[in-house]
């Protein structure tokens, strides 16, 4: 209801608010009636990016930012219980530690189990480490971490998971769909059944690079800092890309029917063929 307040002019005029409040753990679903007030304004076409950016000082309760629309930023100066960005339906999250904290963002824990699950499209930035299950059911959504716990990018079926630390095992079980980009991934913890660690070529080094600056941008990420110095040739030898591999072969025909100039029939029915094997 603060929040509801505090964007009304976004909400009933379009212009943009910037303001900034506290929160703590009992605060739960932060954000999830803002959304839903802007989703009936709006009819659920929602706002530009950034025309509500709400910074919040503490910790989190359960499923901060869960179902956000696009339009709305919450921008969070500390850490989160588990959910975070439940559902993200085009907002945009943004974790970090304190700027006066004495201690390694990288090796801290921002955020609790099951970030991003079953989100559709949006963004999350986390400078620091997240628990189990981030991703689990992404579908749309972009991520960033720090590091991560078990089962990490489980059954995701679309999306983008940039890790930039240690991650635990089964990474990618049940991933259908969607991309990862891993730092220095010990294979071993990777399940293949439905998934494959390739190289990345220029156009994903082009997006890790993207995404690694957007990162530094908006959370001032050490870690992302120190990979930008990097040269083309040390951030291929330590990304690795893990693309399913029904996915990554219909993604693969796209390409090739775009460039040989086919219309967008004959190019969905190469990708339908790739779907089929």
């Amino acid at each position: 209801m603060k929040l509801i307040e505090l964007a009304r002019q976004a909400i009933e005029q379009g212009t943009p608010v910037k303001e900034a409040t506290t929160i703590r753990n009992v605060d739960r679903t932060v954000g999830t009636v803002l959304g839903h007030v802007v989703t009936k304004a709006t009819k659920g076409a929602g706002l530009p990016d950034d025309t509500i950016d709400i910074t919040l000082t503490g910790t989190a309760g359960q499923s901060f930012g869960a179902f956000l629309p696009k339009g709305i930023t919450l921008r969070l100066v500390g850490d989160a219980n588990d959910y975070v960005g439940k559902g993200l339906s085009g907002g945009r999250l943004i974790l970090a530690p304190a700027p006066e904290a004495t201690f390694a963002a990288e090796d801290q824990i921002i955020a609790g189990n099951v970030i991003g699950y079953g989100a559709t499209s949006g963004e999350i930035l986390l400078r620091g480490i997240v628990g189990e299950r981030f991703c689990v059911r992404n579908s749309g959504a972009t991520a960033v971490v720090e590091g991560v716990g078990d089962h990490a990018c489980e059954y995701m079926t679309g999306g983008e998971a940039l890790i930039l630390g240690p991650t635990g095992r089964n990474i990618a079980a049940g991933m259908s769909g969607g991309v990862a980009w891993v730092l220095d991934l010990e294979r071993k913890r990777l399940n293949t059944e439905l998934a494959d660690p390739v190289e990345l070529d220029d156009a994903n080094l082009e997006r890790v690079k993207e995404l690694l600056a957007r990162h530094l941008s908006e959370t001032c990420s050490a870690v992302a800092e120190g990979l930008l110095r990097s040269s083309d040739d040390e951030l291929r030898s330590r990304f690795t890309m893990i693309v399913p591999r029904d996915y990554g072969r219909v993604m693969r025909a796209k390409a090739e029917a775009e460039a040989a100039g086919l219309g967008e029939s004959e190019t969905t029915e190469k990708m339908m063929e790739a779907a089929r094997g």
